[in-house]
C-alpha cells in the first residue's frame, strides 16, 4: 500500500488525505479489495462514501468498536481505509454494520475487511488525517467517568459530533433508555446511550453510527415533549465522539455488544432480549396499555416505559404489559429499622402510596402500592439503587396487582398499612404544582410551610439531628421565610432527613414539607 501511495501525487484538496498515481494501476490495485467474504483484518475497506465526507465522520464509523490506529481517505474513489488497533474490534464493527447499515449523510456505505493485514501510510500525504487521529487518541488516553461509565473524546466540532447530550425536563413521567431509545431510533442506528443523573437532572448521552443522524435527531426533537405538556427534550451535540460502556443494564446500554455484563448486581439480560436489541428492535411491537390522552407530540404512550422494563426482563411476567402495574415489589431493605409509615413517606415523593406490606416471611422486602401505573413507573426509575437506613434497595414491578389487607381481626404486627386516605397524598388534587416539581433524589431538599417564628439555626439543628451533616441552608427570599432550601452531605443523609422531617409539626399549625430539589445551594 505504501507503494501504491507515493507513486504519483495527482493533488491534494482541503480535505484530502493522500494521492493516487494518474497512470491507472492503482484502480487495478483496490479492485481485488471488492470481496466480500474476504479473511478478517483490522484493516477495513469503506466503499461508496458520499464525496465531501470528512476524516472525523469515517473515523467515528470506528470508534464504537474499539481505538482507530490508522486511516487513509481515497478522494477520487469515493473509498477509505480504516485500522483498528486489533482484529476483533474489526470483527465486531464488521458484524454490527452486516446487520445495520451504515449511513453517512443520508447514503449507504459499505464496509468489509481488506486484504491488508495493517495500514502504511506516507504520513506527508495523510497529514491532517494524522492530525484528527492524533486529537482523538490523545483524548481517549485520557478517558473521564460518567456514572461509572467510561468516554473517550476527541477534537471534533461539536455540530460533527455523532453523540448527543439530552436533558429532560418537567420529568412527570418516567423517561426509560428504551424509550429514548425508540423515539431517537427513528432518525437512524442508535449505537450506544447512557443514562444518569447531573445537577438533579435526568440526563442521556446517546451515539449514532453517524453525525448526520444526530444532526437530524437533534433538528427534529428539541424542545419537542415526550409526553403531553411534560418531559422536554433538551438536545445538544456532545463534545464526545465516542461512549464507552461497560455495563448493559437500565442505565447504560451498547448495542452494538449484547454480551456485556449488567454490572452493579443488576440481573443480566436475557440472551434473546439481549440479541433482539443488537438487531436494533423497535418498542413499538410491545403490548402498551391503553391510557386516555396519552399519545402525545412523539406519539411515545405513557406505558411504552413500563413496557419497555418488561422488554428488559425486569418485571418477572414476560409478555405481559406493565402499563397498568401499580405494585412494586422493594427488596433489600434494612429490616431492624424500616416501617410501612417509612416507606409511605419516601415513596410518597413520587406517587399517592395507597398500601404498604412488609412481607412476614421476609422482612427486608415490602409491596408497595401507588395509586396508577405512571406513579410506579416514576417511584421505580427514581428510587432503585438508592440508599435508605445503609442499604441499597431495588425495586422492580411486582406480579401482584394489589396489596391485600389482612383479614379482620387476624394481627400481622403491624407491617401492612392502608393508606389510601391520608391526608398526605401530594398529588390528589389534579394539576397539583407537585406534578412539576418531581426530582430525583439529592442532596438538596426544598423545605416549605415554614412558620415565621422558626429560624434557621431552628431548621439546621432539626435536620442535622435525622443523624446528617447540614452543608448549606438559604431561605428563597429575605422577606419571606415560608420556602428554604438546605443541603445535606450526601444523598443518603437527604433521603433519612426526609423520611423523618416530611410533615413535622413546627407548631402554628404548620406541618414541615420537604420534597427533593434540582437546585444546589
Amino acid at each position: 500500500l505504501g507503494n501504491e501511495l507515493s507513486q504519483t501525487a495527482v493533488g491534494v484538496s482541503l480535505n484530502i488525505l493522500i494521492c493516487l498515481s494518474a497512470n491507472g494501476n492503482d484502480n487495478k490495485k483496490f479492485k481485488s479489495e471488492d470481496k466480500m467474504d474476504g479473511a478478517p483484518s483490522r484493516v477495513l475497506h469503506i466503499r461508496k462514501l458520499p464525496g465531501e465526507v470528512t476524516e472525523t465522520e469515517v473515523i467515528a464509523l470506528g470508534l464504537p468498536f474499539g481505538k482507530v490506529t490508522n486511516i487513509l481517505m481515497l478522494k477520487g474513489k469515493n473509498q477509505a481505509f480504516l485500522e483498528l488497533a486489533t482484529e476483533e474490534a474489526a470483527i465486531t464493527m464488521v458484524n454490527y454494520y452486516s446487520a445495520v447499515t451504515p449511513h453517512l449523510r443520508n447514503q449507504p456505505i459499505y464496509i468489509q475487511y481488506s486484504n491488508h493485514k495493517e495500514l502504511k501510510t506516507d504520513n506527508t500525504l495523510n497529514q491532517r488525517a494524522q492530525a484528527v487521529l492524533q486529537a482523538v487518541t490523545a483524548v481517549q488516553a485520557t478517558n473521564a467517568p460518567i456514572s461509572g461509565t467510561t468516554v473517550s473524546e476527541s477534537a471534533v466540532t461539536p455540530a460533527q459530533s455523532p453523540v448527543l447530550r439530552i436533558i429532560i425536563d418537567n420529568m412527570y413521567y418516567p423517561v426509560t433508555l428504551d424509550v429514548l431509545h425508540q423515539i431517537f431510533s427513528k432518525f437512524g442506528a442508535v449505537l450506544k446511550i447512557i443514562t444518569f443523573t447531573k445537577n438533579n437532572q435526568f440526563q442521556a448521552l446517546l451515539q449514532y453510527g453517524d453525525p448526520v443522524n444526530a444532526q437530524q435527531a437533534k433538528l427534529a426533537l428539541d424542545g419537542q415533549n415526550i409526553y403531553n405538556a411534560c418531559c422536554t427534550l433538551r438536545i445538544d451535540f456532545s463534545k464526545l465522539v465516542n461512549l464507552n460502556v461497560k455495563y448493559n443494564n437500565d442505565k447504560s446500554r451498547d448495542y452494538t455488544r449484547p454480551d456485556l455484563p449488567s454490572g452493579d448486581g443488576q440481573p443480566a439480560l436475557d440472551p434473546a432480549i439481549a440479541a433482539a436489541f443488537a438487531k436494533e428492535t423497535s418498542l413499538l411491537g410491545l403490548p402498551v396499555a391503553a391510557v386516555p390522552g396519552a399519545l402525545s407530540p412523539l406519539a411515545i404512550p405513557n406505558a411504552a416505559a413500563a413496557a419497555a422494563a418488561a422488554a428488559a426482563g425486569r418485571v418477572g411476567m414476560p409478555g405481559v404489559s406493565a402499563g397498568g402495574n401499580t405494585v412494586l415489589l422493594v427488596s433489600n431493605l434494612n429490616e431492624e429499622m424500616v416501617t410501612p409509615q417509612s416507606l409511605f413517606t419516601l415513596f410518597g415523593v413520587y406517587g399517592d402510596v395507597q398500601r404498604v406490606k412488609i412481607l412476614y416471611n421476609k422482612k427486608d422486602s415490602a409491596l408497595i402500592q401507588m395509586a396508577d401505573g405512571n406513579q410506579s413507573q416514576l417511584a421505580m426509575s427514581h428510587l432503585n439503587g438508592q440508599k435508605m437506613y445503609g442499604k441499597i434497595i431495588r425495586v422492580t414491578l411486582s406480579k401482584h396487582q394489589t396489596v391485600q389487607l389482612p383479614r379482620e381481626g387476624l394481627d400481622d404486627q403491624g407491617l401492612t398499612k392502608d393508606f389510601g386516605n391520608s391526608p398526605l397524598h401530594r398529588f390528589k388534587k389534579p394539576g397539583s404544582k407537585n406534578f412539576q416539581n418531581i426530582f430525583p433524589p439529592s442532596a438538596t431538599l426544598h423545605l416549605s410551610n415554614i412558620p415565621p417564628s422558626v429560624a434557621e439555626e431552628d431548621l439546621r439543628t432539626l435536620f442535622a439531628n435525622t443523624g446528617g451533616t447540614v452543608k448549606a441552608f438559604k431561605f428563597f427570599s429575605k422577606r419571606d421565610h415560608k420556602m428554604a432550601l438546605l443541603q445535606m452531605s450526601t444523598v443518603e443523609e437527604a433521603i433519612q432527613a426526609l423520611i423523618d422531617l416530611h410533615n413535622y409539626n413546627l407548631g402554628e399549625n404548620h406541618h414541615l414539607r420537604v420534597s427533593f430539589s434540582k437546585s444546589t445551594i
